[in-house]
């Protein structure tokens, strides 16, 4: 039986019913992470964040998303990802979290939102999961790329946006 974060829906094809998952692909450094798209209210541009005192390091700051003042927190600091050369936002994008995640309005920062993929459940690696449910990594998905013929698998960590964000007290 799937683990219930994966949050699967059936797709009947000829072949049979097969389980996908669909996910909002970005980029945090050269490293491709992925979130279930039902965590994912929205994806928009980076603006100025004013950082908060006292805040712990995870938090950036906040900012005003049409009225609502909106915590930012830096997922490259909660995941430990490698850091890039600036910590200017001015090519990010944040993600913002939907309410089931949060009860207030969140958004994590990342690089780049690459796009949303719907996966099968059968491309995705849970070997590396582990038993521990302090580990918020979902899966690997094995994602192809390239032309046919010379196509290749990039691989694309699975993360749980909803466990990591409840462990680190962010709700």
């Amino acid at each position: 039986m799937a683990d219930e974060r994966l949050n699967p829906k059936k797709k009947s094809a000829e072949s049979g019913d097969t389980e996908e998952v669909q996910v909002v692909e970005f980029l945090l450094g050269d490293d491709t992470y992925a979130v279930n798209l039902f965590d994912v209210r929205e994806i928009v541009e980076a603006s100025k964040i004013t950082p908060l005192p006292h805040a712990p390091n995870h938090i950036r700051g906040i900012i005003d998303l049409r009225g609502e003042i909106t915590t930012i927190i830096d997922l490259r600091a909660l995941i430990g990802a490698s850091k890039t050369s600036s910590s200017d936002t001015e090519d990010h994008r944040f993600i913002v979290l939907d309410e089931s995640v949060t009860n207030g309005k969140t958004g994590v920062v990342v690089d780049e939102v690459a796009s949303v993929l719907t996966v099968p459940l059968s491309d995705i690696d849970q070997s590396g999961r582990g038993t521990d449910d302090d580990t918020f990594i979902l899966g690997v998905i094995k994602k192809e790329v390239g032309e046919k013929g010379e196509s290749k698998k990039e691989l694309v960590i699975w993360i749980d946006i909803c466990g990591l964000i409840r462990e680190k007290g962010i709700r």
